[in-house]
């Protein structure tokens, strides 16, 4: 048997005993060496059959295959945001005592990738290891990450377990660390924001669409300026908020998701606020602002009726405030609105109500021009819109004569709201349908 107690003695991960399969193991590991017997050994081995039970389901939630319990320990120190993995998320390799505490942790950890649960098992009577050693997964899909953060997770895994000094194993960390991040911010693409007993989290969105840009067909001109922008902003260079306005099904929030994809391995992230959390903006803010990724706070739909007065406050959010927005912030947002904000002939003509008329119509159309790149989504001609069916029809394999299925689509669009790439969209997935 090996000091398990020890794992008490972490300093930067101390984190991971808070974690309840990790305990469990813990437990089990720390009791046999006082050889239990009667009830407490009972109650080891269903703890331990518990944890091995968990690290299934885990297996089945995160695509993990492998050796599940060396998986699982490499799950929780890639998540774990600590001052040592979140320095070398930003510099790579670090000197000092923080580098030195954290090889004091990994010599401790390095042990529990060596433990012999085959000794484990015997003392108390139990199985279940045989099962998780050489896990196969029967669905490679993974509902947590993305194939490329999953399958370095399982390679780190292997890494980890054949580290035969602490400097090897430090080695490996660090560079994960630096290429991928840690914890959520660095794992996942996209976020949402919830306002909790522990105040503003920025929480994953597990699933998400995987649209690009090339699946977009047509708007080149309109998707030229996104991607000169977003480029510019992950490139490190001067970038400005970005409104996508225009008419309705048009591809304005799936351009955006397009941007997300193709930036995610150059470190774009994305959070989704919505309206009613503005005041939420600036807890967000300072969350992110000393991370090393590029964040776009995404609003979707973004408009405002006269009475709502939220655009004030978003307004000096995004300018005007007295703290610098950081450098690895942007703002994005689409709207079928152009300038956001309702406009009525009232804010002219009502002179007895506002001596300075002139200064309500631009209290309104100041937030707008708080968008440096203003991007229009028009909708289609009737030339533009059958090039959009005949093209969604080949990339989705819609057999069928084109001239049949441009007046097929010609009937849908006059029923279903009219010419845009949603409803060209829509009615591919109907003769999809029907097939």
């Amino acid at each position: 048997m090996i000091g398990t107690a020890r794992v008490k003695e972490l300093f930067v991960y101390k984190g991971l005993q808070k974690e309840k399969l990790f305990s469990g193991m813990i437990r089990v590991m720390e009791h046999l060496e006082d050889a239990p017997a009667g009830q407490e050994r009972e109650e080891l081995q269903a703890v331990y059959h518990q944890c091995i039970g968990e690290l299934v389901d885990m297996a089945g939630a995160y695509g993990f295959e492998g050796n599940l319990w060396h998986a699982y320990l490499t799950y929780l120190l890639v998540n774990d945001e600590n001052a040592f993995s979140t320095a070398c998320e930003i510099v790579g390799k670090v000197e000092g005592t923080i580098n030195e505490i954290a090889r004091h942790d990994f010599a401790i950890l390095q042990n529990l990738y060596a433990y012999d649960f085959a000794e484990a098992e015997r003392a108390l009577g139990a199985h279940g290891m045989e099962f998780v050693r050489c896990y196969k997964h029967v669905n490679e899909q993974s509902k947590t990450f993305n194939k490329r953060i999953r399958d370095r997770i399982c390679s780190l895994a292997v890494s980890l377990a054949a580290a035969q000094t602490v400097d090897e194993f430090t080695k490996d960390m660090v560079d994960f660390y630096h290429e991928f991040g840690v914890g959520k911010l660095g794992l996942h693409k996209a976020f949402r924001v919830e306002h909790g007993e522990d105040g503003v989290q920025i929480v994953p969105v597990k699933n998400i669409a995987h649209v690009h840009l090339d699946d977009l067909v047509g708007y080149e001109i309109a998707k030229q300026k996104l991607i000169e922008n977003t480029e510019a902003f992950v490139s490190g260079r001067r970038a400005n908020n970005c409104l996508l306005f225009g008419d309705a099904g048009t591809g304005k929030s799936s351009s955006i998701k397009g941007i997300l994809n193709q930036y995610y391995e150059r470190g774009l992230r994305i959070i989704e606020l919505y309206k009613h959390q503005f005041q939420d903006l600036n807890d967000v803010v300072a969350q992110i602002k000393s991370r090393n990724y590029k964040f776009i706070i995404y609003m979707d739909d973004l408009s405002f009726e006269d009475f709502e007065v939220e655009y004030k406050y978003l307004k000096a959010v995004i300018e005007g405030g007295l703290e610098k927005k950081p450098d690895n912030v942007l703002i994005y947002a689409t709207s079928n609105r152009r300038h956001l904000v309702r406009e009525k002939f009232s804010d002219k003509e009502e002179r007895h109500d506002d001596l300075h008329t002139s200064d309500t119509v631009q209290e309104k159309l100041s937030l707008v021009n708080r968008f440096g790149v203003q991007i229009y989504f028009g909708a289609p001609d009737k030339k533009e819109y059958q090039q959009i069916v005949r093209e969604l029809a080949r990339k989705n394999q819609v057999h069928m004569p084109e001239e049949e299925l441009l007046a097929e689509a010609q009937k849908w669009e006059l029923s279903h709201g009219g010419r845009s790439g949603r409803t060209a969209q829509q009615f591919i997935d109907y003769l999809l349908g029907k097939q």
